[in-house]
């Protein structure tokens, strides 16, 4: 049974018969909100798609230390081959998840022990787009091998203005793997700027 969370609430990623989840898949899903059509169109921002983008941010000893540690749309798979992004949705149209990441616990190497997930889109400031134009935003873990729902976090908060939303991580704590629900926006305009909070 799927676990919904709260802003700043953690999860062991563990499975309902007790093993612990090593074969993930995070989902990222988001809609537009609905712009105004037809003379208002013209007044308003008409300018409907989003190119929101998942990456991944992976960390050794808690922090961002290397560029190759970034998994996004333009270096689809770590080196490690522990996390894999399926590609970027330009749109953020259709059912289900809008982006998919892929980690592997076991394939993990043992330095990595923080795994953040953001969002954020592409060309915000050129196309005057912020996140609080986004609604139905989640993020949610799968167990990729039985495709069961271990848990989902619904980003409920005001997000205007915002440009970048730290999402949730995937942490390791005392050897045990725990979820985090993060949800934070940030106006930071591009990666290479959300790359230094954490480092």
């Amino acid at each position: 049974m799927s676990v919904s969370l709260k802003k700043g609430q953690k999860v062991n990623l563990t499975k309902s018969d007790g093993r612990v989840l090593t074969k993930l898949r995070v989902g990222l899903g988001w809609d537009a909100v609905e712009q105004p059509k037809g003379f208002f169109a013209k007044i308003f921002n008409s300018k409907t798609d989003f190119d929101c983008d998942a990456s991944v941010f992976m960390c050794q000893d808690g922090r961002f230390v290397d560029k190759d540690d970034l998994v996004y749309f333009g270096h689809l798979e770590h080196d490690s081959h522990a996390v894999k992004h399926m590609g970027d949705n330009l749109t953020g149209e259709g059912e289900g998840d809008d982006e998919q990441i892929f980690v592997d616990l076991e394939k993990l190497p043992s330095r990595y022990d923080r795994i953040i997930f953001v969002v954020n889109i592409y060309k915000a400031a050129e196309r005057k787009q912020h996140f609080g134009m986004i609604k139905n935003a989640y993020i949610r873990i799968v167990d990729s091998e039985t495709d069961e729902e271990l848990c989902n976090y619904n980003l409920t908060d005001d997000y205007s203005d915002m440009l970048s939303i730290i999402a949730g991580e995937v942490y390791r704590k005392n050897d045990v793997w725990k979820f985090n629900a993060i949800g934070s926006g940030t106006k930071d305009i591009n990666l290479t700027e959300l790359s230094k909070r954490f480092r």
